[in-house]
């Protein structure tokens, strides 16, 4: 069970709590108002990586021929009864690129040195930096990786409008979408974003997005889209609490299924049972 959103917000609080003490050189009027809460543009929980393309093999991804392999087997499994190849199905959270499709409301908060992207969804806090440091030479990796952004001002109106982000240090397993896409086991992926309001509607978000991955023959981009949730002046943030499927056990990188009696059973046909030779 994954439940921090409490963690969360205590640290959000916190970092808060610092940025005030260079509130005055901190002129919000520079920045694109992007407050309240804000759901993805379409789509749903299960919704596709590339918006423009039809799910699964129909998303046309770019992937080497290796990993391609890995796609496909990861679908078939899942078709024959297997655990399938969607990582959030057993609790790990969807991490960066995925967790900008906001499946779940996305709340974004903008202050001088870090602009945070908080998401009700495994009540993940992602920070990107804009205080103009660079990456180190070691990134840990996490879901949400190292993120460094820059303001634009892209207008010449003397006020920023556009965040370009790069993120490195990404933390496996994690897919595009919920049908399995997979990037390499490396970690070397690099996400870079360009996100930025809509110039007729303020109230629609859209983030360019493009993925370098070594999975993947050639950079692969899409542009997910947000709007924000005027009818809700006042919004909601709720507990998310993640549940693995209990039906489902996982001994090594087998899984097994429980009868209704309790017992352990093949996932998959012709199956073998785990080791027991530690058992008598």
């Amino acid at each position: 069970m994954c439940d921090r959103r409490l963690a969360g917000t205590f640290a959000l609080v916190a970092a808060l709590s610092i940025s005030v003490i260079g509130a005055q050189a901190f002129d919000q009027t520079r920045y694109p108002n992007w407050k309240g809460q804000w759901l993805q543009a379409g789509g749903s929980v299960d919704s596709r990586w590339d918006p423009l393309r039809p799910p699964g093999a129909g998303q046309q991804a770019p992937l080497t021929p290796e990993y391609q392999a890995i796609f496909e087997a990861g679908i078939k499994s899942a078709a024959e009864g297997g655990l399938g190849p969607d990582p959030t199905a057993r609790c790990f959270p969807a991490g960066v690129p995925r967790v900008m499709m906001a499946t779940r409301p996305m709340e974004i908060v903008i202050t001088p040195n870090i602009t945070y992207f908080m998401r009700e969804e495994f009540s993940m806090l992602r920070q990107v930096y804009t205080d103009g440091r660079r990456f180190p030479d070691y990134v840990e990796p996490t879901f949400p990786g190292t993120s460094i952004g820059q303001w634009q001002d892209t207008g010449g109106n003397n006020r920023f409008d556009t965040l370009l982000v790069e993120t490195r240090g990404l933390k496996g397993p994690h897919t595009y979408d919920a049908s399995g896409i997979p990037f390499h086991q490396d970690g070397e992926a690099v996400v870079t974003e360009k996100i930025s309001a809509d110039k007729s509607d303020p109230d629609i978000l859209h983030d360019e997005i493009m993925v370098t991955d070594h999975a993947l023959t050639r950079p692969w981009t899409v542009t997910r889209g947000y709007r924000r949730d005027q009818r809700n002046a006042q919004p909601q943030w709720p507990d998310f609490v993640c549940k693995d499927d209990p039906t489902r056990v996982q001994i090594g990188r087998e899984s097994y299924r429980l009868s209704p009696e309790g017992l352990l059973m093949p996932a998959l046909g012709g199956q073998k049972p785990p080791d027991l030779k530690y058992f008598k």
